[in-house]
């Protein structure tokens, strides 16, 4: 069986354009002597199109254009993901589906089954649940068919399962040879070591083989990685396709030999994670070019470095702008920063602004020592400026906060959280030095100087970040214990924590829910991000202590 997995990059709603997309690969495909071509889960409506499942108009367009596609589909049958309506009823209006579509005709249809409704998942909101798993025949094998969630289900490889039913399994007693999955598999950290893993046990247990098409690109705070595989029975590699990129797997499952598969640097993957999580972003929401404020500090570094390699140098414009007690050395690192990438650059003082802020402000503060409010008066004017940069050049506004900041409200709401999308807000501040250093391995890029001095919002005089915080390897333990693991206090302190430090890293988490959720959409990359992620309530009264 030659088989061919078209990963490609759908965009959400764009039934006209992914159709088109389908097209050419399943032309390419077939061209390169393909007999059966496989697509991503929800490839034609992309993935995930959330509540415009919930619009009559756009499931009817949905099953029009599905019906056009199919008229492209000569001899070699093409596996296409979309949605299905559900004819009985009571029950969700509509399937998870693959479609089988072979000689211009819209044949079989197959339902997803194990409806994921955890961490960014929601799919029991829209879909019936398929009543069981079904397959086609092929060349005298029988082939199933199963869709993502199907197959993360192994009682072989997970200690603990979400579902009674294992669709892989119930298809190899059935006789199947091979089982193909149409996949939406969303990236994090390590996740494109775990799909395979899991796929080859998968494989070896039910002595069956596995060929799993996975979706690529960015699509809201989601990205896809892509790396689609073949796996034979025996647990083998027979070939994977690129990852964080579009890519056409042709593979024949007879003849193609066993392969040693390495994996990318686990900093390379995160690198191009983001960047192909924030080219998506930008240009799947109609723009072509980003603005970023420059501190001349490791973190709007790193987001310039991502965003000149996911736009190009001459579509990032950054901007320093520096207050009374910006020092001299940041705005050295700044432009060294600009110069080191290409890109555009200026530097506009905000201190004017600042100023004047002051004054209109000055006889309702008068007798009231300096604080927070004046700091974060400076970090304020940054924002008005950057967004108005933003409507004049029609540009997005990339923020620079990492996921450290973000959890204990180390950021300012209306200041230097203003923008369209957080780039690196899931990315924890001693990830984000690791990062750095990642992309200066070969030359300079990030000023060195951004990389080694003390962390700093520079809002007030001799500020570091450790003045309001525990030791970013402290801290971004502590993190991962309570944000990504949900640990109570008492375990993180068993842990060799400090317990006064946990229980005040604890509150300021619990404290900032309502400045995270105020935030710009950032790119997931953890196991548990904010956002979609980490459903908590703003005004609730529980604490631990």
């Amino acid at each position: 069986m030659k088989l061919a997995l078209a990963q490609i990059n759908s965009v959400v709603g764009d039934l006209d354009g992914n159709a088109a997309k389908i097209a050419d690969a399943y032309k390419n495909a077939v061209g390169q002597g393909a007999e059966i071509v496989v697509f991503p889960e929800l490839a034609l409506t992309g993935y995930p199109p959330r509540d415009l499942l919930l619009r009559p108009v756009f499931l009817q367009r949905a099953e029009e254009t599905l019906v056009r596609l199919a008229a492209s589909i000569h001899d070699a049958p093409a596996l296409v993901g979309t949605v299905t309506a559900n004819p009985d009823r009571p029950g969700r209006p509509i399937f998870n589906s693959a479609v089988f579509l072979r000689r211009g005709m819209v044949g079989q249809r197959f339902f997803k089954r194990l409806l994921p409704t955890y961490d960014v998942f929601d799919e029991d909101r829209y879909f019936e649940p398929g009543k069981k798993s079904g397959y086609f025949e092929w060349d005298g094998q029988k082939i199933g068919v199963t869709i993502c969630e199907d197959i993360w289900n192994d009682a072989d490889f997970w200690s603990e399962r979400r579902y009674h039913a294992d669709p892989v399994q119930e298809l190899a007693e059935k006789g199947c040879s091979w089982v193909i999955n149409l996949s939406a598999s969303p990236w994090i950290s390590g996740k494109e070591k775990l799909r395979g893993e899991m796929v080859q046990t998968i494989a070896k247990t039910e002595r069956i083989g596995v060929a799993q098409c996975n979706l690529v690109g960015g699509n809201d705070q989601l990205v896809f990685d892509g790396h689609s595989l073949a796996i034979n029975s025996e647990g083998l590699y027979l070939a994977r396709a690129k990852g964080f990129a579009e890519d056409l797997l042709v593979v024949d499952t007879n003849s193609n030999p066993p392969a040693a598969m390495p994996w990318e640097d686990d900093e390379k993957n995160l690198f191009d994670a983001l960047v192909l999580g924030t080219r998506d972003y930008v240009c799947k929401c109609g723009f072509k070019k980003a603005i970023i404020g420059l501190s001349g500090g490791i973190d709007s570094a790193l987001v310039a470095v991502i965003a000149a390699n996911a736009l190009g140098k001459e579509n990032v414009y950054g901007v320093s702008l520096p207050a009374k007690v910006s020092s001299q050395g940041s705005l050295d690192d700044a432009a060294a920063l600009a110069q080191n990438i290409g890109i555009k650059y200026d530097v506009i003082p905000v201190e004017p602004i600042f100023q004047s802020a002051s004054e209109q402000c000055g006889s309702l503060f008068a007798g009231l020592p300096p604080d927070q409010a004046e700091e974060n008066l400076q970090s304020r004017a940054r924002g008005m400026v950057l967004m108005a940069l933003s409507n004049k050049f029609n540009s997005l506004v990339l923020t620079t906060g990492n996921k450290s900041e973000l959890a204990v409200g180390y950021c300012t709401i209306y200041g230097d959280m203003c923008g369209g999308l957080a780039v690196i807000s899931d990315v924890p501040k001693t990830r984000v030095y690791a990062l750095s250093r990642w992309i200066n391995r070969e030359r300079e890029i990030i000023p060195t100087a951004s990389i080694t001095k003390a962390p700093s919002a520079e809002l007030r005089e001799n500020q570091t970040d450790q003045d309001s915080l525990p030791p970013y390897e402290v801290l971004d333990e502590i993190l991962r214990c309570y944000v990504e693991k949900n640990e109570p206090l008492q375990q993180i302190v068993a842990a060799g924590f400090d317990e006064a430090t946990v229980r005040d890293v604890l509150k300021k988490v619990d404290y900032s829910e309502y400045k995270r959720q105020q935030a710009a959409p950032g790119i997931k990359v953890t196991s548990r991000a904010f956002g979609r992620g980490r459903l908590m309530p703003i005004a609730q009264k529980f604490r631990e202590f």
